[in-house]
């Protein structure tokens, strides 16, 4: 099973902005989209993402002053990727080695998607049910 599988499910679109956006746009998009993060872009290029876990610890040092500062201030620089040909294991590994819950998925350069923690789980539990389900049927037959 690949992040490509999940993707082709889930849909490939990904809420962005630029570094200069101020934090109160970002928290107000997280919030209506009900999502846990989004992709910092510079000219179509990755150059950090912003986790709800970054919302907190801006807003935790910083206080409301936070919410009027820019992205760039508070996103995670060092942003790891997968592939749309990663496995969900290697994902689950690359998510729990680095302790983060978002993965921005590039292919060929360019951003075509990002999987969370919660995609890959649900896709795990869905493949052991079928696997469950075939072998039930075997034993029965």
């Amino acid at each position: 099973m690949t992040v490509r599988q999940i993707l082709e499910q889930k849909g490939r679109d990904v809420a962005a902005f630029n570094p200069e956006t101020v934090m109160r746009q970002a928290i107000e998009l997280l919030a209506e989209k009900g999502i846990g993060a989004l992709v910092v872009l510079e000219d179509n290029k990755i150059v950090g993402i912003l986790s709800e876990r970054d919302v907190v610890r801006a807003i935790a040092d910083h206080s409301a002053s936070a919410l009027d500062r820019p992205l760039s201030d508070f996103m995670t620089r060092d942003v790891k990727t997968c592939s749309e040909s990663s496995t969900v294991e290697e994902v689950m590994d690359q998510m729990t080695d680095g302790r983060f819950r978002h993965l921005p998925v590039v292919d060929e350069g360019q951003m075509v998607g990002i999987v969370s923690i919660g995609d890959v789980v649900k896709r795990r539990i869905r493949a052991a049910q079928q696997e469950a389900d075939s072998l039930k049927q075997y034993i029965a037959s």
